[in-house]
């Protein structure tokens, strides 16, 4: 038997506040299945290629400049005046080595930040040195990115927080990255799922991983059956797709303790769409301890097993 969820959890810089959130789900009880009592689908080469090929581009993604192996920090700002450099006297400590010891100042007023650059040091801006610039005010479609060698930075805004997010193309999560363990993919974790569409508009409660809630718009609910058992996730959007953050038994055992993520495309004309375990994902929480990770609502917890899709990270 599985040990309950909240024995066997293990963290990257992970609240302790979210430790009595989980054991809501013990609380509310946890029903076992026999997984050999399922009717195993025909898992063909075919659809194990497609998995392989999916999961690729899944680590390439990660990897990338932009991917999640390259966040460096994560730095809340201050109201005012902040410092930043690689001195330990800095308010945003960047990664020694890699900046001057004090680079310059990032200035946060109401709801805008600016960056003024000591004389001296050399920060680019699409390519072009700068000395004074503006890095973000609510009416900016996109926000721009400073550089200094192999590091990138750019504010963040979470709830009411503004943050600097700093990227590094040489970050030790990425040139240590070793891929990510996967349970055998089987044919019958892949799932039919009918959409059922909530009656009126309806936001979820998604907390993150440094604790703050925000509401998210949910389209609707997917139902699936597995084992003779029927079960529902709520989705919500996520572009052309929906996206469904859930946690199951194997979480802290097998799997990321905080859940892990799926994306599925939205329903056809009949209204089901395909639910493909063998593509769940960790956070990146999972792999950088810079991300703000949102963590699975309550009515996500599944009651069961799920032994399909990632690993977690260098843990179990």
């Amino acid at each position: 038997m599985p040990y309950p969820l909240f024995t066997v959890f293990r963290f990257k810089n992970f609240p302790h506040s979210f430790f009595l959130f989980v054991s809501l789900l013990v609380a509310g009880g946890c029903a076992e299945y026999d997984q050999s009592a399922r009717k195993p689908a025909e898992t063909t080469a075919a659809y194990v290629a497609s998995v392989d090929e999916w999961h690729q581009k899944r680590e390439a993604k990660l990897k990338a400049p932009d991917g999640w192996l390259t966040l460096a920090g994560l730095f809340w700002l201050q109201e005012g005046a902040n410092t930043f450099g690689s001195g330990p006297d800095n308010d945003l400590t960047f990664p020694e080595g890699k900046i001057p010891t004090r680079a310059g100042i990032i200035t946060l007023k109401g709801d805008t930040v600016t960056t003024t650059i000591r004389p001296g040091v050399e920060v680019l801006l699409k390519g072009m040195p700068v000395r004074e610039t503006l890095l973000y005010t609510s009416a900016m479609d996109s926000v721009p990115r400073l550089s200094h060698g192999t590091l990138t930075w750019f504010v963040i805004k979470r709830g009411t927080r503004y943050g600097i997010r700093l990227r590094d193309l040489q970050n030790d999560a990425l040139v240590h990255f070793k891929g990510i363990k996967r349970f055998p993919v089987k044919a019958d974790w892949r799932l039919k799922a009918t959409f059922v569409p909530h009656p009126t508009p309806k936001q979820l409660a998604i907390t993150n991983i440094v604790g703050q809630t925000s509401m998210q718009d949910s389209p609707g609910t997917l139902v699936f059956t597995l084992n003779g058992q029927q079960y529902q996730l709520d989705a919500l959007l996520d572009g052309e797709e929906l996206f469904i953050i859930f946690a199951d038994k194997t979480n802290g055992i097998e799997t990321y303790g905080a859940g892990r993520y799926i994306n599925t495309d939205k329903p056809g004309p009949d209204g089901t769409t395909v639910l493909d375990f063998n593509k769940a994902y960790n956070p990146p929480c999972d792999f950088v301890s810079y991300a703000t990770c949102p963590l699975p609502p309550r009515q996500n917890f599944l009651p069961i097993m799920i032994e399909a899709g990632e690993k977690s990270y260098g843990e179990y």
